[in-house]
């Protein structure tokens, strides 16, 4: 039965600094009726995304910022409960963008698709077979080229995107260091993941140094998922034709532009014909089936583990954002807003 009303959660306030509850507003809105060739989507889970953040104070990124009273942007697992749309039936689940926000109405067009494997749990398809781990799969094997016996650097390896990033390069053949923040997470990553080495960037003083005992023969590829401090110090630690793949910048998201870390080693770009590239993974949007279909082989044999983090209710989203930038739990954050069905 499909109710009246809905509940979604939209920007409040431009946001300056870390993100937190009062930046945003619950309001409860008319469930809308489809029109010709629309769906009405009910959504299970939500995301809580580290890049959402560029868009919530005003400022351009590759997509358009968010106004204030707009729903905050997230990734969907959804099911339809109403369609005019030939392409998708009532009961048809699907991974889409609605936003933290429990229904959602689509025209059929951007990012729609049919979730093609139920073995899985559905959680996985916003996961590590969604946005985050194909950012991973595509920054590796696209961007960086990597081939097996390379030297690959992770940052923020206990994330989502770094994780799986980490665990791939492995699967690759690549000899594979995190740098995460924290003994727990350090450990995960030796344990569980079986990297070669982990390094605790806030127990080092230098984490130059960390890395040249880790790697003394230099680093091949770069996967960087925090920001230019981290960029600049491994820059003169790449090897000859090197790759950078610049995935995302949580530790520059909550800064204002004048604070951000410049980067200065800049020379290693010449001297080693290093090569430093962003990704925005909807680049590689056909290609997206084939990826997922490799990566679900690799979950069920045991290869590529993740770990999530699940928040209940849709009035959690705004703290569990926050949550997201304080650490507090690594891994994979998401809200889970009606039964699975």
């Amino acid at each position: 039965m499909i109710p009246e009303t809905y509940r979604c959660v939209v920007l409040a306030r431009y946001i300056d600094g870390l993100p937190g509850p009062d930046d945003f507003a619950i309001e409860t809105r008319p469930v809308p009726t489809p029109g010709d060739g629309e769906v009405l989507v009910r959504n299970i889970y939500a995301s809580l995304d580290p890049g959402g953040r560029t868009r919530l104070s005003g400022e351009a990124s590759y997509i358009p910022p968010l106004s204030i009273g707009d729903i905050a942007g997230a990734f969907n697992i959804g099911q339809v409960v109403a369609s005019n749309n030939q392409a998708y039936a009532v009961g048809d689940l699907l991974a889409g963008a609605f936003g933290w926000s429990e229904f959602g109405l689509s025209d059929g067009r951007g990012y729609l698709a049919k979730i093609p494997d139920w073995e899985l749990p559905l959680s996985t398809w916003i996961g590590v077979l969604g946005v985050p781990g194909l950012t991973a799969y595509f920054g590796l094997k696209r961007v960086a080229g990597i081939s097996a016996g390379e030297t690959v650097v992770v940052t923020s390896a206990a994330g989502m995107v770094g994780a799986t990033a980490a665990q791939i390069a492995k699967i690759l053949g690549c000899r594979v260091i995190g740098v995460a923040g924290g003994t727990e997470k350090c450990d995960w990553l030796k344990g569980e993941l079986g990297l070669d080495a982990a390094i605790d960037y806030k127990a080092v003083d230098d984490l130059g140094a960390a890395i040249d005992d880790a790697a003394p023969d230099g680093v091949d590829v770069l996967f960087d998922n925090v920001g230019n401090r981290f960029v600049d110090a491994l820059l003169p630690r790449m090897r000859m034709n090197g790759r950078i793949v610049v995935s995302g910048q949580v530790g520059d998201y909550n800064l204002a532009s004048k604070d951000v870390h410049g980067i200065r080693n800049t020379r290693v770009f010449i001297t080693h014909r290093v090569r430093m590239e962003g990704l925005v993974v909807f680049d590689d949007i056909a290609d997206f089936p084939a990826a997922q279909a490799e990566m679900a082989a690799w979950i069920k044999a045991g290869k590529l583990i993740y770990r999530e983090k699940v928040y209940d209710g849709i009035e959690s989203a705004p703290q569990a954002f926050r949550d997201v930038f304080q650490g507090t739990y690594f891994g994979r954050h998401l809200v889970r807003m009606a039964p699975i069905p």
